[in-house]
């Protein structure tokens, strides 16, 4: 078997294009794999082949980045074909081939619906990809919650319980660490268990800082009194807002104050004419979840993220 990825010959894009979508777990069409080649974030060296001994292709990875990314932030669609005995085996040949050539090992996002365990078609198709991409060394999983925004949702108005006002960087930092505290994201706690705060909070803030988002979006978040209450990020992605990044201080949680920041956020977003705002949130994270849901934040889907362990 061979592990190669893609050409620049048309031939090559061609055979990309033309694999079988089939299976469970959604694939994206051929017209939206030519925009996303368009638009850079797909490229030829980024979608690998699993080939037999005659050529035929039997596996597909596309890999995602955005158009100034020099390697590959995520797994974008891993398919094989309906005949192929093992399944695990062969991706995750494919994966491991790869990853040796990004130097790297990104993530996989498989989206979902939220119901996909009451499917057996998709519990078998989960089960593969995740034994490939373990023994690929994505060894660590995390389900997501999907939400969603749209103007027919409304906007709250302010309460006056928060002021919002632009910070530092030395200042932001200082937020992105005091937030790690305590914090029931589950990405936030694999991290901390390998470095500091203070680390942690400059690698976020230079994550949202290259995001597509302005920095002067950003927000700090104080009580009338001048005491330091959170901090809001409104944020982008190469296809629409986001909320990105919020959050309230350990000592002033508990108090709802978390509807007060995700307020903030989606009324900067609606008064920009967003159309759509996403947001993510670990299923764990509960509180959080139950603030996009009386935001009027709807779930479209799970998102099952594998990743190689925090520093690998």
């Amino acid at each position: 078997m061979t592990f190669r990825a893609a050409t620049a010959d048309p031939a090559d894009l061609d055979r990309a294009l033309a694999f079988p979508a089939h299976g469970a777990v959604e694939a994206l069409t051929p017209d939206r794999i030519r925009e996303e080649l368009a638009a850079g974030q797909f490229r030829p060296e980024w979608i690998w082949f699993a080939e037999d001994d005659n050529g035929e292709v039997l596996a597909r990875a596309l890999w995602w980045g955005r158009a100034d990314s020099e390697r590959p932030v995520a797994l974008d669609c891993l398919q094989v074909r309906a005949d192929v005995a093992d399944p695990a085996a062969v991706t995750a040949g494919l994966l491991a081939a790869g990853h040796a050539a990004f130097g790297k090992a990104p993530l996989y996002n498989v989206s979902l619906p939220r119901d996909w365990r009451s499917d057996p078609a998709l519990v078998e198709a989960v089960a593969w990809r995740r034994e490939a991409t373990r023994r690929a060394g994505l060894t660590q999983e995390v389900e997501r919650l999907r939400y969603e925004w749209t103007p027919a949702a409304g906007t709250t108005a302010p309460t006056g319980r928060l002021v919002f006002r632009e910070g530092t960087d030395e200042e932001f930092l200082d937020v992105f660490a005091r937030l790690s505290r305590g914090s029931l994201d589950v990405n936030t706690q694999q991290e901390l268990a390998t470095m500091t705060e203070e680390e942690f909070a400059r690698g976020d803030f230079a994550y949202y800082l290259d995001c597509p988002g302005e920095r002067s979006w950003w927000r700090l978040a104080h009580l009338p009194d001048g005491t330091l209450a959170g901090m809001a990020i409104p944020s982008a992605t190469p296809y629409h807002r986001n909320v990105g990044y919020l959050g309230v201080v350990p000592e002033q949680r508990g108090k709802g104050l978390i509807d007060e920041v995700l307020g903030e956020i989606t009324r900067f977003h609606a008064a920009a004419g967003a159309e759509r705002v996403t947001a993510t949130t670990d299923v764990v994270n509960v509180p959080m979840a139950a603030a996009f849901d009386r935001a009027g934040y709807e779930v479209t889907e799970i998102r099952l993220v594998l990743e190689a362990p925090a520093g690998s």
